[in-house]
């Protein structure tokens, strides 16, 4: 039974159908809503790799998960026997799941090596894992040696072997110093692939002891050392020097060490050629090491083609080839070449290629309905050819039960009148010596009614004039017949303007408003009929009716441009204004309404292009004009117009394609003309419309014009000048011309399909004035590109495309198109090259692989589809991920999917933005022109442990004189797994200064703790982050003050009618004011001052005031530098001097006492110590002291 059905989930889920040479099978549907209450045999959802190798520090989880309904159960065999998980205590299988978790505390991870393989079935069948190798990393020691010095001559070449031993994964080499340091490498030292240090030539710097060579195991992160290899470099003609001085030798001892100059040669690889073998799809490392003096150089050709030289590499200074993503075209003679001054040598290095199996299409899950046939199809390659098995439910098929409805031919199954019950799971084995494929594909026989998957009451909007697509998906076994009806009563076929789809979307090709209205889709098949309603609303378009126009305004004055818009009155519009394509300055001057724009006050800088563009959301329109700022006019004013229009236009030297017009030119007020312009209109094709045929230079007043033949023509001429455009001159006389054949073939002409089996040839048509005669028609050719066959014709009339059916799936056309008439055909056209119609890609990239860059980032690689499989114009590749859940948890917590498309052929791509510590899964689809292939299986990675977030907070509490209480909660993003808290804090003065830092660390279990031995009444800053083993996260801070100490309190608070120098102060006060009574009274009885005195007493001389017996000044203006401290001496921490009460203040800060001063003034002598103040001298500080202070106390 041969027959095309496909369905298409409105909601993006995609049912691809498998099409084979019998029959065509229903794809599995992804959506959860269509497999709820569906039965389904199991499928692998998630399994450890191939080849595990197991850390044995940490518990081994091998992964399997399965889904189907109902769900599958597990088991698991180990190196081809039952495992039975519930006799071993040390092994859990996770509920729901096949997952094993082994814990290994206390047992040696190599009891637990073996092929493991898990299986999952119900009652519909049964899928099988991969053979899961789990393998324990190993970093063994290196074998003990004792290393003699290598004494070498100058100039020779030299291999210094590293030989580590052989690890699981193999370990990383390098070189480094006693100091840790890499030893530098260049053309001349180089270390090899296998870690080899090679010496093209030594030199005498290369003499040392510590050449260490060093192993890192990745996989425990372990790094061993061999021991320290010591280089001596001899410089033998000095030796020869003094040895024959001592010996009266007379001949060089070392003649025969080859330290000269020299050709090159090969250290590695060996002889004048060798054999290497790669693997499709692997790595292929080419390596040539040559020695010589001079250093030779390394090039590298490959004898029979081209170096790959998007995907190679050269490494290890142009000694290593490096070719990633081999392929079977890699294979061949890869030629190096060292070479110096003094000559060459060359390796040539023959490639095989071989290839572990690979998909070129793996077996897909079918749902058959009963008495139904299907195809099970596992196309593979690889070299040697694989060899193919099948199995049934986990079971080979020649082992299994015979069933007469199933035939295997090679690659491929057959299933014929298959009936309910017989639903099973198929596995694919293909295998050579390099590898194998396992694949599992379901073959579920079903009996379903139609359901339709479309939204019920959907509203599609379109445009007048565009194409308008209905959704109807639907699910069911057999596959629904759909049926669309147009208001519940017009049955719709497959004629214009309607077109059903397989997948059920009725298209309408160009919709108007007439097709408005309510649509049903039925869906129905000989179990049962559903159906849908959907609405189709067609609207007005959006069009400017009143269009900006061209503006020349004088600085400083007004510009207006005018937008006046039409739209379907249902759709809300939006009109935005542009300057030269960009938004409009940010200027009050600049004024927007409804349908203008304004400027005020104009300027050079407003000259531009204006744009409005009316949006709604379905369309747009948009128009431009012009602005020019020109100067103001001067006073008096000159009065600047356009110019009056030309008159008496005259048609002279009349011919069948050309004709001469004259004019005279109108008045051109104050502004000269820059050209004219000529219009024509034809009457017989485009009454009442002109078009612009030629400009003149504003010199002219005669153009020649060039005619098309079979038109009506009516001239006239407008003036410019920097003003604007003149009216219009009256029209010439009516002057026509004889028709012709086509002079043009039609221009814009493509070859596009629109379905996947058609060829839709589309052109720009002529217009009436290009189609030089009556009868217009078109001759479309068209033909396969690169087949040797006819061409094939049709002739239409008043279109401008043509849709060829029945062509091959994207594939090259040849095209062209020539305009006819009644007076013949136009030119030989050019053909030009389109493709037939794209069909969604059929297969899904292979060979999915992600790799962990760091906790944020990883790569994703992939194998490209093959191009026969794309079936399209390759758009690139879409790659959907999304966070399972975080590592700590055990339950999925499934995030928002993320989508990136890698366009072009990629097969690799970044996925930025990566949570640590938590599982991610992802999939793969390849994108052409006509949609989205299937998904590659899901694949899971995991990302590593970052730092950890912020602490969710942090809380004081229990606030005392000497203690307080921190609880704190852990961070919201824990990153990985927490190692403990780190707590710093420190006193903080009343000038928020900041003492010393204190320290703490807690527990990753810990939440509260408690400060004691804290400083009464001080204030304590805090700063508290969380660790994992990456380091440390985000730190949070708090601040709280201890509180006062009450009997402190109670003894600075003194009685001051009690204190004694408050008794002499009131004194010393009393005293002051008795003299000054005293004083006051004596002049009062002595009388008035001469003037001369009061003058004197007001004038002073400041060069005769006497010496101050007190302190030995010029009083006030005396020199200020005696007040400062002495060269050397500290000023207090608060930056002033003391001085009425500081006279010893040299002996206070540490410089008074015995010192003395040299001539220079700088201080001799020792220094004393700093005496000690008075205890009740002010009020002492509880701050820390300053860094001056503290310097002091040392002097």
């Amino acid at each position: 039974m041969d027959r095309k059905r496909k369905w298409v989930l409105s909601s993006g889920a995609l049912l691809v159908l498998f099409l084979g040479c019998m029959t065509t099978a229903l794809e599995v549907p992804l959506d959860p809503k269509v497999l709820e209450g569906l039965p389904q045999p199991p499928t692998i959802t998630h399994q450890s790799p191939k080849d595990f190798i197991i850390d044995p520090r940490e518990n081994i989880l091998i992964y399997c998960e399965a889904k189907g309904k109902p769900h599958p159960s597990f088991s698991w065999t180990r190196n081809g026997t039952h495992f039975d998980v519930e006799k071993d205590s040390k092994v859990l299988m996770k509920p729901s799941s096949g997952t094993l978790v082994i814990d290994i505390s206390g047992e040696k991870a190599e009891a637990y090596e073996g092929i493991y393989q898990c299986t999952a079935r119900n009652e519909h069948g049964t899928a099988v894992s991969n053979n899961i190798f789990i393998r324990q990393s190993r970093s063994p020691l290196w074998s003990k040696e004792r290393k003699e010095a290598i004494m070498v001559q100058v100039g020779v070449s030299l291999v210094l072997q590293c030989g580590p031993p052989a690890g699981l994964p193999p370990p990383i080499i390098f070189w480094m110093d006693n100091n840790f340091q890499r030893l530098p490498q260049n053309t001349r030292v180089s270390q090899a692939l296998n870690g080899d240090l090679y010496f093209s030539n030594v030199l005498l710097d290369d003499t040392r002891n510590d050449y260490i060579c060093y192993a890192r195991f990745p996989h425990t992160q372990t790094i061993q050392q061999k021991q320290p290899i010591t280089v001596k470099v001899l410089d033998m003609d000095a030796i020869n020097e003094t040895v024959a001085a001592l010996y009266n030798y007379t001949n060089n001892l070392f003649v025969d060490s080859p330290s000269g100059e020299r050709r090159p040669s090969f250290m590695a690889p060996l002889g004048r050629s060798s054999t290497q073998m790669a693997l499709r799809g692997g790595v292929l490392e080419l390596e040539c090491i040559a020695e010589g003096l001079p250093t030779p150089e390394v090039s590298w050709y490959k004898e029979s083609g081209d170096l790959p030289s998007s995907r190679m590499s050269f490494h290890n200074f142009q000694k290593t080839l490096k070719i990633a993503d081999v392929m079977e075209a890699d294979a061949g003679d890869y030629r190096c070449t060292a070479k110096n001054s003094l000559g060459s040598a060359h390796h040539t290095i023959k490639v095989n290629v071989k290839a572990a199996p690979f998909w070129i299409s793996a077996p897909r899950n079918l749902i058959l309905a009963p008495k139904e046939t299907g195809i099970l199809t596992c196309r593979v390659s690889g070299d040697p050819k694989p060899q193919i098995a099948w199995s049934v439910n986990g079971v080979p098929i020649k082992d299994s039960p015979k069933d007469t409805s199933r035939k295997v031919e090679d690659d491929t199954v057959i299933l014929s009148d298959v009936q309910t019950g017989s639903s099973a799971v198929y596995q694919c084995n293909a295998s050579n010596e390099f590898g194998y494929l396992l694949a599992n594909a379901f073959v579920n026989v079903l009996a379903e009614a139609p359901r339709v998957l479309t939204p019920p009451n959907n509203v599609y909007q379109v445009i007048t004039n565009n194409p308008a697509f209905l959704d109807c998906a639907s699910f069911g076994s057999p596959i629904p017949t759909i049926t669309w009806f147009k208001d519940s009563q017009t049955s719709i076929l497959n004629r214009d303007p309607y077109v059903i789809h397989n997948n059920g979307t009725l298209e309408i090709n160009v919709a108007q408003s007439l097709n408005s209205g309510k649509y049903t889709c039925i869906a129905s098949n000989n179990l049962g009929t559903r159906e849908n309603h959907v609405y189709l609303e067609v609207k007005e378009p959006t069009r400017i009716l009143a269009q900006p126009e061209y503006m020349v305004v004088q600085r400083n004055r007004k510009a207006v441009f005018e937008c006046k818009v039409k739209h379907d009155p249902t759709l809300i519009p939006t009109m935005n204004w542009l300057k030269d394509n960009g938004e409009l300055p940010d200027d009050e001057r600049f004024l927007v309404d409804t349908d203008s724009l304004t400027i005020n006050e104009v300027t050079e800088e407003d000259e531009g292009t204006y744009t409005c563009v009316m949006n709604t959301t379905l369309d747009q329109d948009s128009a431009s004009a012009m602005l020019t700022v020109v100067e103001a006019t001067p006073t008096p004013a000159i009065v600047y117009e356009e110019p009056d229009p030309p008159t008496d236009l005259e048609l002279t030297d009349q011919r069948e394609r050309s004709v001469q017009l004259t004019w005279i030119p109108g008045d051109e007020h104050n502004s000269p003309t820059q050209k004219f312009l000529v219009q024509y209109e034809d009457l017989l094709h485009q009454a009442g419309v002109w078009h612009n045929l030629t400009e003149e230079e504003g010199t002219k007043t005669t153009a020649h014009l060039d005619l098309s033949p079979y038109a009506y023509y009516s001239f006239r001429v407008l003036a410019v000048n920097h003003v604007g455009y003149s009216q219009p001159s009256q029209p010439s006389r009516q002057y026509r011309t004889n028709p012709a054949a086509p002079d043009v073939n039609p221009t814009d002409v493509h070859g596009v399909g629109t379905e996947h089996n058609n060829l839709v040839i589309s052109w720009k048509e002529l217009t009436g004035l290009q189609s030089n005669g009556p009868g217009l028609q078109y001759k479309v050719n068209w033909r396969q590109k690169d087949v040797e066959e006819d061409w094939l014709s049709e002739t239409v009339a008043n279109a401008s495309k043509y849709v060829v059916s029945g062509t091959p799936t994207f594939v090259p056309y040849e095209v062209k198109v020539q305009a006819v008439n009644d007076y013949g055909n136009g030119p030989a056209p050019e053909a030009v090259v389109g493709y037939s119609g794209e069909d969604v890609p059929m297969s899904a990239p292979e060979s999915v692989q992600v790799l962990v860059q760091n906790g944020t980032l990883a790569e994703v690689h992939w194998e490209p589809v093959l191009t026969s499989m794309v079936r399209g114009r390759l758009q690139g590749y879409k790659v959907s991920y999304w966070r399972e859940r975080s590592l700590h948890q055990a339950e999925a917590q499934q995030e928002e999917q993320q989508v990136l498309l890698f366009s072009g052929n990629r097969t690799d791509g970044r996925l930025p933005g990566l949570k640590p510590y938590s599982l991610y899964t992802l999939n793969i689809r390849v994108v052409n022109g006509k949609g989205e292939g299937p998904p590659s299986p899901n694949h899971n990675f995991e990302t590593p442990e970052g730092v950890p977030g912020p602490p969710s907070f942090l809380r004081i509490k229990n606030t005392d004189m000497d203690s307080l209480t921190l609880e704190w909660g852990p961070p919201q993003d824990n990153n990985g797994r927490l190692t403990g808290y780190t707590l710093k804090y420190q006193p903080v003065n009343s000038s928020n200064e900041l003492g010393p830092v204190e320290e703490m660390m807690f527990p990753a279990n810990e939440t509260t703790v408690i400060l004691a031995d804290l400083k009464y009444s001080t204030r304590y800053k805090f700063y508290f982050n969380a660790k994992t083993i990456k380091g440390s996260g985000p730190t949070i801070t708090e601040e709280a003050v201890t509180i006062m100490d009450e009997e402190a309190m109670k003894s600075d608070q003194v009685d001051l009618a009690t204190q004694g120098w408050f008794i002499g102060l009131m004194c010393a006060i009393a005293l002051l004011i008795l003299v000054l009574l005293i004083i006051c009274f004596i002049k009062r009885n002595k009388g008035g001052k001469y003037p001369v005195k009061e003058k004197e007493d007001a004038h002073q001389d400041p060069e005769i005031q006497p010496m101050k017996d007190d302190d030995g000044t010029f009083g006030e203006y005396s020199d200020t530098e005696d007040h400062k401290p002495l060269k050397g001496s500290r000023t207090p921490s608060n930056g002033t001097v003391k001085r009425d009460d500081s006279d010893d203040s040299l002996v206070d800060y540490g410089e008074g006492g015995d010192g003395q001063f040299n001539e220079d003034g700088s201080f001799i002598g020792q220094y004393s110590g700093k005496k000690e103040k008075d205890t009740h001298e002010g009020n002492e500080s509880s701050e820390a002291p300053s860094p001056v202070n503290a310097m002091n106390s040392f002097v």
